[in-house]
């Protein structure tokens, strides 16, 4: 099977968050492309999302290099997702249908599976489909979209957090409260349960990141 654009973008990702590719190094499509065993074009289009959630800087002359958000802008940013986040919460608590609290209930709970299995790639995905599934319940197309494109802004620092001990079963727990509430139809539990969420993930992506510079340092 050949590797796609989203493959490559995450990997990419993952070496620029983890400080594997430094912030000033040039990407070049050519030797990415013999290095994944691929055409230019999905290596192409991965840089493209890169350069979306800010990691990479493409130049006209389509010049990639390695960027990365500073501390400041990282803040800012986990803070309006937050914002996003908790309306998304209080609404599907609202106006989420009998059908999609139940599939939300059934996701959090195979979720359950892949914890302890300690599935964390596929954990990975699932989140994203589960906080997906949040935005959907809102009944807000605009919201949803919104909370998306600033999801995949921050989503491989989210994605980061992972690598933090214990924070696969801390992320199911922190769900768990979001659930429920959303179960209950309780607009204001759903909201505070997701902001502390978010909060949380923001704290196990800043200890990943001192563990990284702590590691370069040396």
């Amino acid at each position: 099977m050949s590797t796609s654009a989203e493959t490559i973008r995450h990997e990419l990702a993952r070496q620029i968050v983890s400080g594997d590719l430094e912030p000033g190094t040039a990407l070049d499509e050519t030797r990415l492309a013999a290095e994944f065993n691929v055409s230019r074009t999905p290596v192409r289009e991965a840089l493209r999302k890169l350069g979306v959630t800010g990691l990479v800087v493409q130049s006209s002359h389509r010049r990639t290099i390695v960027a990365k958000p500073d501390d400041r802008e990282l803040a800012n940013i986990f803070f309006v997702m937050a914002q996003l986040e908790t309306m998304c919460a209080g609404q599907s608590a609202l106006n989420m249908s009998v059908r999609q609290r139940h599939d939300l209930q059934c996701m959090h709970e195979e979720m359950a599976k892949l914890v302890r299995l300690g599935s964390g790639e596929d954990y990975k995905l699932a989140n994203e489909a589960f906080h997906s599934a949040i935005y959907e319940g809102t009944d807000n197309s605009y919201l949803a979209d919104l909370t998306t494109n600033t999801r995949l802004r921050l989503q491989p620092f989210r994605r980061a957090q992972f690598e933090t001990p214990g924070r696969l079963a801390a992320s199911h727990a922190e769900h768990s409260a979001v659930v429920e509430a959303i179960l209950r139809a309780d607009r204001s539990a759903a909201e505070q349960s997701m902001q502390a969420h978010i909060g949380y993930v923001e704290g196990a992506w800043k200890r990943f990141s001192s563990r990284v510079h702590e590691r370069l340092a040396i």
